[in-house]
């Protein structure tokens, strides 16, 4: 999410205030509000699941640039989690696991070839995003990415295009043709 080593979080270098204003303009409240912008996660046990992998984030030293453990002011009854980031390497246990909270890690780097390398370093591989100025270069990177998605931009889901992951983020796919083709049985007649 930033380059060079440096920009996001190590002594006397500035924050990344992008993501951190993203992060705490959010409107966390009742989902069915339309100006919530962030509702509450599934289950109690989600929310305390969420809440254990910050308090363990905090205390294995990742830089915590806003969010935390606590229930968001004035939400203290409901499954609610406010939107967290950190700053740590890759060695981290929340950079390296599948939170399904809002929690962000961003992960310095040197260069390409290392974030490619920070990114394709990890167990899983549900999904990636590549932000870059030209199109055919963000094609490229997302080839060498492991995962089963990559959206360039920020571009809109597709249902049309297959969704699943690639390592223990699962096998199959959903959505388009081959997740409709999961549903089929194949037969073949030779002679």
């Amino acid at each position: 999410m930033t380059g060079p080593r440096g920009v996001a979080g190590t002594e006397g270098a500035p924050l990344p205030w992008l993501a951190v204003g993203s992060a705490e303009r959010y409107v966390i409240a009742d989902p069915f509000d339309p100006a919530t912008t962030l509702g509450p996660v599934t289950t109690a046990g989600q929310r305390e699941r969420v809440r254990g992998y910050i308090r363990n984030g905090i205390v294995d030293g990742g830089r915590l640039l806003t969010g935390g453990p606590e229930a968001p002011a004035g939400l203290e009854r409901g499954w609610f989690v406010r939107p967290t980031l950190f700053s740590c390497d890759n060695s981290a246990r929340i950079a390296r696991e599948e939170i399904f909270g809002p929690v962000v890690v961003i992960i310095p780097f040197e260069d390409e070839e290392d974030a490619l390398a920070i990114a394709n370093d990890s167990p899983y591989g549900l999904a990636g995003g590549i932000w870059c100025a030209d199109a055919e270069h963000a094609r490229a990177l997302a080839g060498r990415l492991r995962v089963g998605r990559v959206r360039i931009n920020g571009a809109p889901l597709d249902k049309r295009a297959p969704h699943g992951g690639f390592k223990l983020s699962g096998i199959g796919r959903e959505w388009g043709r081959y997740g409709i083709e999961e549903f089929l049985e194949y037969k073949s007649v030779v002679g």
